[in-house]
């Protein structure tokens, strides 16, 4: 019996002609987690196979796994020639000395001469004989043994079973270009996006000297907590103080938020067509904040060039936040540095604004001079 890691992806299955293309995106995803792992990688029909690893280093590269955006599950299993007794062997291996236990069988291989429900009381009857102290519990086993026959000859047998985060592969939707603040939502939005396949590209505006050389590391921070379900990416820090200045001096206090979010958006469409992204993704949730009412959402997207993806429109302050603690980026992001989006933040923001009153306002700026005068630092997280 070899031990090994088992893993299976589900909604790849319905990938039909094109599920090639998602499966080698897959793999290439799992080698890159692995990367400093000895291993080895077998890819068989509906599984794939890591083996002859460390044993100490087992724990390590299944939790590295865990984090493989398209990956449904895991299990740490002997692998084994399809025969009876060995089969059976290995489940007497897997079985508890006192308690109770379950067998289960899938049994892809319809040449072998047991059928799933014959070799699961043949495989109970077998562990009974040799552990007579044992009882079977269909509903609460304390061990639940399982048993794959595939059609290959191969033969997989285990005790557990770990769900992972499912998706589609890291890349496989393109790149998306992600508004990165230093908050809550955005992260969330950007793994929210990763599961669909998208490539995070991110952007974040700061407005030094107003905002801390602390408020950019908690950015990169947030950047580089991701990096363990996308991979790498790229980060663009953009300093938005003169457009913020200018904002101030020249148009309504209570449009201010409004029109920043503008001049986000209209600096997100150029990097975006630079770095070859597909559309713009916020952590934006319907009526959080004044910005993000039904209205400013409109207005905002009056100037957008490619589609804005919301992935949490429709979620409340707490499942965001217990998606954020889930995908470790929580704890970052509420450490005490503002953002720019907190600098001369009017004490009454516009909830209900409209574009013709947006576009009065950007009347008095020179819209494109400030623009390109933003300047641009990226770097790799």
């Amino acid at each position: 019996m070899e031990r090994i890691i088992l893993l299976r992806f589900g909604e790849l299955f319905l990938k039909g002609g094109n599920r090639p293309f998602f499966e080698r995106a897959l793999i290439g995803n799992i080698k890159t987690a692995l990367d400093g792992h000895e291993y080895e990688f077998e890819a068989t029909r509906g599984r794939y196979i890591v083996s002859n690893y460390d044993p100490a280093r087992e724990r390590a590269i299944a939790d590295s796994l865990a984090d493989v955006i398209g990956l449904h599950s895991l299990s740490i299993a002997f692998k084994i020639k399809t025969d009876l007794d060995a089969l059976l062997e290995a489940a007497l291996a897997l079985s508890p000395e006192i308690g109770a236990f379950r067998c289960t069988c899938h049994r892809a291989d319809k040449t072998f001469p047991l059928n799933s429900q014959e070799f699961v009381r043949e495989e109970g009857a077998y562990i009974l004989s040799k552990k007579p102290a044992l009882k079977v519990d269909l509903h609460t086993p304390q061990v639940e043994i399982f048993t794959d026959i595939r059609d290959d000859g191969t033969s997989f047998v285990y005790d557990n079973e770990r769900i992972l985060l499912g998706g589609l592969p890291v890349g496989t939707a393109g790149r998306g270009l992600v508004l990165l603040s230093g908050g809550i939502d955005s992260p969330v939005a950007a793994f929210q996006m990763a599961k669909r396949g998208l490539k995070p590209v991110y952007l974040h505006f700061h407005s030094h000297p107003y905002t801390s050389a602390a408020a950019r590391e908690k950015v990169i921070s947030l950047a580089r907590a991701l990096r363990r379900f996308t991979g790498a990416a790229e980060l663009h820090l953009a300093s938005f103080t003169e457009i913020q200045e200018t904002l101030r001096k020249a148009c309504a206090e209570n449009y201010s938020v409004v029109l920043l979010r503008r001049m986000m958006i209209r600096m997100a469409n150029r990097v975006a067509a630079k770095a070859g992204c597909l559309a713009l993704v916020t952590g934006e949730s319907l009526g959080q904040v004044a910005s993000q009412t039904a209205e400013s959402i409109a207005v905002t997207d009056a100037v957008a060039a490619p589609p804005v993806l919301r992935p949490l429109i429709g979620s409340d302050k707490g499942e965001i936040i217990a998606a954020a603690r889930r995908i470790g980026t929580y704890d970052i992001s509420v450490l005490p540095y503002e953002d720019c989006c907190t600098v001369f933040l009017p004490k009454n923001p516009v909830i209900r604004p409209t574009a013709e009153r947006a576009e009065e306002e950007e009347g008095k700026l020179d819209v494109e001079g400030l623009l390109n005068r933003v300047q641009i630092e990226k770097i790799i997280v």
